[in-house]
């Protein structure tokens, strides 16, 4: 079990900012900006590479609502950034796939 499932699970407790039936949003422990939060399909996908077409309308979903936490957490107006990391060269630490939904600050690029 990924600590996402763990977290979904309400075994290790998370600031929960958003939830639906198949995904739900929570402050990340180690944030990288003022505002980060993960967006994390509660169906283990293990990364971006390994999502399918069966995939398409979950991912979609979580697209369109990072719109709705990026406004609750009042960066939706200033702009914020969304990362998908696929494979530990570009960070990936835990394998299910999340999104991280960054603001708050001026993001520079090009990142890292």
């Amino acid at each position: 079990m990924t600590i996402f499932e763990k977290i979904a699970a309400r075994e290790i407790p998370a600031k929960i900012v958003h939830e639906t039936d198949e995904f739900f949003a929570f402050h990340d422990v180690n944030p990288q900006a003022p505002t980060h939060v993960l967006i994390v399909p509660k169906r283990v996908i293990p990364r971006i590479a390994e999502a399918s077409a069966a995939d398409s309308e979950l991912l979609g979903r979580m697209l369109v609502a990072s719109r709705e936490i990026a406004q609750k957490l009042g960066v939706a107006e200033s702009g914020y950034r969304l990362v998908i990391n696929n494979g530990p060269d570009a960070g990936e630490s835990v394998p299910h796939l999340h999104m991280h939904l960054l603001g708050g600050r001026h993001l520079a690029w090009p990142p890292g």
